[in-house]
């Protein structure tokens, strides 16, 4: 049975005003929008109020979060862009790597939790699957540039590239990031959800796992001496983020949609009880009250 992907004919998208728009460009913007959408419609449940505060943010994360991506790639490629500078600025042809992008993200958010006054780990927990999202829809820009493919292979869904067909690691990693969107929204969600900060961490994992196993398939991958960048990122991730996702339970913050915490529980041991006082009647009043 033939799975092959069709080679992409192009990868320009349209022309606007004389300038060629890149598949690439399209997709990462696509899977910004869409990701951004689902934080937007999901903001209260995650007690980010007003919603609109998430527009705020963005503001500042999508641009830092594209340098930090760019600047990412550059470092680990510096052999391929020192004698040719100017090309460090030509992010249409590829070259945003998610990790960068990622750590440009976390740090905005936590310097605008500072100034705003919001919760760090909830507001990471609500976009953890936008996260998912924007990967599965971004890592079709690799497609349409014909880059982050794997080795040869005969398997029926191989793409071809050069003359033969290899493994389209792009699409293994957009399937999973699809499946940990899902999983997220239909199954942490509902079910499992507990502490704040824990969701982010369960993507990081799983997304770690995937992205270990099949950056060992790719051709392109950036490296650490002789070990690939991503794959020892991955490794360090799931060690981290398992510890971490376990400590959480010790320092919860809940979402008023269950049992509310509040704010200042972040730095805080477990909550003692919470005493009720009724309200006194007429038999319960003392003298003074009287």
């Amino acid at each position: 049975m033939n799975l092959h992907l069709p080679v992409p004919s192009t990868n320009v998208a349209f022309t606007l005003f004389g300038i060629d728009v890149m598949w690439y460009g399209v997709c990462l913007t696509t899977g910004i929008v869409v990701g951004a959408l689902l934080g937007y419609f999901r903001a209260e449940k995650y007690d980010l109020r007003p919603r609109d505060r998430l527009l705020d943010i963005l503001i500042f994360a999508v641009p830092i979060s594209t340098v930090a991506a760019r600047l990412y790639y550059v470092i680990f490629e510096w052999d391929s862009y020192k004698n040719d500078p100017g090309q460090i600025f030509n992010i249409r042809a590829g070259g945003l790597a998610i990790h960068g992008a990622i750590i440009g993200a976390l740090l905005t958010v936590l310097v605008c939790s500072r100034v705003m006054k919001f919760s760090f780990r909830k507001f990471c927990d609500l976009m953890a699957p936008g996260f998912a999202a924007g990967q599965a829809i971004g890592r079709w820009g690799n497609y349409f540039n014909q880059e982050a493919h794997g080795t040869a292979t005969d398997l029926p869904w191989g793409i071809l590239i050069d003359g033969e067909y290899v493994h389209p690691t792009f699409l293994y990693e957009s399937i999973w990031c699809f499946l940990i969107l899902l999983f997220l929204l239909l199954v942490y969600e509902k079910k499992w959800r507990k502490n704040a900060g824990q969701e982010f961490l369960l993507y990081g994992i799983l997304y770690s796992i995937e992205r270990f196993f099949v950056e060992g398939l790719r051709t392109d991958s950036l490296w650490i001496g002789s070990f690939r960048q991503a794959q020892v990122i991955s490794v360090g991730c799931v060690v981290v983020f398992v510890a971490l996702f376990f400590i959480l339970n010790r320092y919860p913050i809940r979402y008023s949609d269950g049992t509310v915490q509040p704010e200042h529980a972040e730095v805080s041991a477990e909550p003692g009880p919470v005493m009720e006082h009724p309200a006194p009647n007429e038999s319960t009043k003392t003298e003074e009250q009287k």
